[in-house]
């Protein structure tokens, strides 16, 4: 399992647009990669539990981790189009190379190239249409691993 600064840097600096990653977009890519690795590997990459509450798979983990590692990130703050308030991360040294198995870079990969084109709408039907969430009750822990068992096989992964 990938220590989850790893992650995080590895999508700040393979992501095409860094500015559209705010803090709820790197937060649901971190998700998405679990997810996929959950189907391919029957794991997922980090160890964080996945909470389904108002706005999707959503926990502070991303954030607190920035926070902890101000060595690694900096904190941007600015508004989103809509002038509310939007956290963003960047990396402090261009040059920090993640501690990453091929699979998890795969899954990062997989997970950038399929969200690199989508405004935030359509990200968020991406998310929401994930089978942990579309299976799951609000308010409640998302179980990945046994969630991609219940899904089925490598053959269906869409995201």
């Amino acid at each position: 399992m990938a220590e989850l600064h790893d992650v995080m840097a590895y999508l700040i600096q393979n992501y095409p647009t860094t500015h559209e990653l705010s803090n709820a977009r790197l937060t649901k890519m971190v998700y998405l990669a679990d997810w996929r690795q959950a189907i391919s590997q029957g794991k997922q990459i980090t160890s964080i539990q996945w909470y389904f509450d108002n706005f999707g798979p959503f926990v502070r983990d991303v954030e607190t981790t920035a926070a902890f590692r101000n060595d690694l990130f900096s904190v941007d703050l600015g508004s989103n189009m809509y002038g509310q308030p939007k956290k963003s991360f960047s990396l402090r040294d261009p040059n920090y190379r993640p501690t990453l198995s091929v699979s998890e870079k795969a899954a990062l990969d997989h997970i950038i190239e399929v969200t690199k084109r989508l405004y935030w709408n359509d990200f968020i039907k991406l998310v929401y249409s994930t089978h942990p969430i579309a299976s799951s009750e609000r308010y409640s822990y998302l179980d990945l691993v046994k969630k991609a068992a219940e899904y089925g096989g490598r053959d269906k992964i869409v995201a």
